[in-house]
């Protein structure tokens, strides 16, 4: 067995059946980073609550984000997945790391700004405080490796200053400063061709919608706004739907479509019909393995509660750690 080069942490929102933005901006990165590393993925229904005015779709969400992430090839006989308050531990290291955190540094995040402004009448405590709580989720099992996107780099700086602090006070090495894996987190595009791919936005296409349901939402796509009739020549470099070519149709077909959009060989409308022929090919086997793990859903609430088990292991021996590190009878 190949040795691993580091312990991998990383939590996800749990927003639901995932949808193309979701596997090519995280969980495609997530499946691959198995083969490397010793990999624990969370479903971070706390820091969900610092948003969500109702927690009606709650478990039901989790679930299906759970149902995802397996279908999709994470492996849980080698990767911890599990649901954040499953493992009360992360509460309490919070509680612990927020006596070190200056308040200034958390209201000075890009962020947290940004999330004031989307919600002006719920900013809460816990939206303050979010950054503290990831650290907690980072540093409770002893991740090293957290792989980010440029947008969340301030955040991971601001987790390693935390245990700087903390390691300081306290005169101990109790707590790991993560390293950044920097990914290629593209920007997904919905099928608008303009807003980021987004359930709020109704923009998106669902990994496990139905051959006929992904066609229709393909069909639906805006691709070039110039090209205004079949005989006009198209820009691929300005169309969503040759953004996806590139991702999800062979390496001969992009280049055709390429050509032949550019001199008016080929419509939008075929255009569109190869994408999502090619694209159902490609979410083939994510459906039926999706299908088969449905049948038995105590199957998927099995795999977190083991996750569960083994990250309490994790997280029971770190807070052993802190306490004695702080001084805590």
């Amino acid at each position: 067995m190949t040795e691993k080069k580091g312990r991998v942490f990383s939590g996800a929102r749990p927003t639901g059946r995932q949808h193309l933005g979701n596997y090519l901006g995280a969980i495609k990165n997530y499946v691959a980073l198995q083969d490397d590393y010793e990999c624990i993925y969370c479903i971070v229904d706390l820091h969900a609550l610092t948003t969500l005015e109702t927690t009606e779709n709650l478990r039901q969400n989790s679930y299906e984000m759970a149902l995802d992430f397996l279908a999709a090839g994470i492996r849980p006989e080698e990767t911890i997945i599990f649901i954040q308050s499953h493992v009360p531990e992360v509460t309490e290291l919070h509680t612990i790391l927020s006596m070190v955190t200056p308040l200034g540094k958390l209201t000075d995040l890009p962020t947290f700004k940004e999330k004031a402004r989307q919600q002006p009448h719920n900013v809460n405590y816990g939206l303050v405080g979010y950054p503290v709580l990831m650290t907690a989720d980072i540093t409770l099992y002893k991740a090293n490796i957290v792989p980010v996107g440029i947008d969340q780099a301030p955040h991971l700086e601001f987790a390693r200053e935390v245990v700087r602090s903390f390691n300081y006070r306290y005169q101990t090495n109790v707590l790991i400063e993560p390293e950044m894996k920097s990914t290629e987190l593209p920007k997904v595009i919905g099928i608008d061709g303009v807003q980021k791919m987004s359930k709020s936005l109704n923009n998106h296409i669902e990994l496990a919608a139905t051959p006929e349901e992904t066609t229709q939402r393909v069909m639906q796509m805006v691709t070039d706004p110039q090209r205004q009739r079949r005989s006009d020549p198209g820009r691929p470099e300005v169309c969503n739907v040759f953004t996806f070519h590139k991702v999800f149709s062979p390496a001969d077909m992009v280049a055709e479509i390429d050509v032949e959009c550019r001199r008016a060989g080929i419509g939008c409308v075929e255009c569109k019909q190869r994408m999502a022929a090619n694209l159902n090919q490609h979410l083939e086997p994510f459906r039926q393995k999706r299908a088969e793990y449905a049948r038995d859903p105590n199957y998927v609430w099995d795999v977190l509660r083991d996750g569960k088990e083994r990250a309490s292991k994790i997280a029971k021996q770190t807070m052993i750690e802190v306490r004695q590190a702080v001084g805590l009878p």
